[in-house]
């Protein structure tokens, strides 16, 4: 999804909720113009900062929470966010309301409970290798998402 050529070349991108940062480097590599990698988790910080340096490509970190938040970006990435209900709550109108005034909000989710049933369409879908004591298979079905209305959860 990521290496089709009018998905990020050129653009401002949030990978939101970072974790270690694989996201944005393929976002880079696909060649978004400006980065954040945002993670409230601590740790990412450091993470992030390593694997971007290990991978030859430059981004920015932002370690609050953006949730709620506008900075211009044209497209925001977020993988595996709609696990908990409290969080997917808070993150269906701000998605919404990105996706309304113009940027394309890509979601990477593997079946979890709290993603949207509605407003989002499909883009791929692929096979991924877990860890079985983190979840419920040895593989999971994984689909990119492209939020296209007023989802609801």
């Amino acid at each position: 999804v990521l290496d089709h050529p009018a998905t990020l070349q050129g653009k401002r991108v949030l990978d939101f909720a970072s974790g270690s940062g694989m996201v944005a480097i393929a976002a880079l590599k696909a060649g978004a113009a400006e980065l954040t990698a945002a993670d409230i988790d601590p740790f990412c910080a450091t993470v992030i900062a390593l694997n971007l340096e290990a991978n030859g490509v430059k981004a920015d970190f932002l370690d609050a929470d953006s949730i709620g938040t506008d900075d211009g970006w044209d497209v925001v990435l977020a993988g595996d966010v709609f696990y908990d209900k409290p969080l997917a709550e808070r993150l269906t109108p701000w998605f919404t309301s990105l996706n309304a005034r113009g940027a394309d909000i890509l979601v990477g989710d593997p079946g979890r409970a709290y993603l949207p049933k509605t407003g989002l369409r499909s883009l791929a879908v692929y096979q991924v290798p877990v860890t079985r004591v983190l979840e419920d298979a040895e593989v999971k079905r994984t689909t990119v998402w492209r939020w296209v209305s007023a989802a609801s959860a």
